[in-house]
């Protein structure tokens, strides 16, 4: 299980990479050269987006590649990132597959058998 939660959270955080730099590039193109009637209009929080364009993928990535080695906090960056994304983008055609990969990746991850060997965190 672990290693289908690092397969999909270095996944989905890709996908989400891809769906993060066209909403980043949308409200910068639609701030610097205005709204577009009937065709581009601003978003209400610009500042979520952005965030969420910014930190969902690193977070799923991270998650992906801790997996194997730290599943419970693999688990909750996983599931962190796919919250993050979802209030930014909601569900959608282009995010379903990013939300399902980190969302699938995060619930693996924590249901990993065998628990975390105690090691010193620091």
């Amino acid at each position: 299980m672990r290693n289908a939660a690092a397969v999909l959270g270095i996944i989905g955080g890709v996908l989400a990479l891809i769906v993060g730099f066209f909403g980043f590039g949308y409200t910068e193109f639609i701030e610097r050269h205005g709204e577009i009637d009937g065709l581009a209009r601003q978003v209400d929080n610009i500042g979520l987006i952005r965030v969420a364009s910014f930190l969902a993928p690193i977070l799923a990535i991270a998650g992906g590649a801790m997996a194997r080695y730290r599943a419970l906090w693999a688990g909750g960056l996983l599931l962190g990132s796919g919250v993050l994304f979802y209030a930014a983008y909601g569900f959608g055609v282009f995010t379903m597959f990013p939300l399902g990969m980190m969302g699938l990746g995060g619930v693996l991850a924590l249901a990993a058998g065998r628990p975390d060997e105690p090691k010193a965190h620091f």
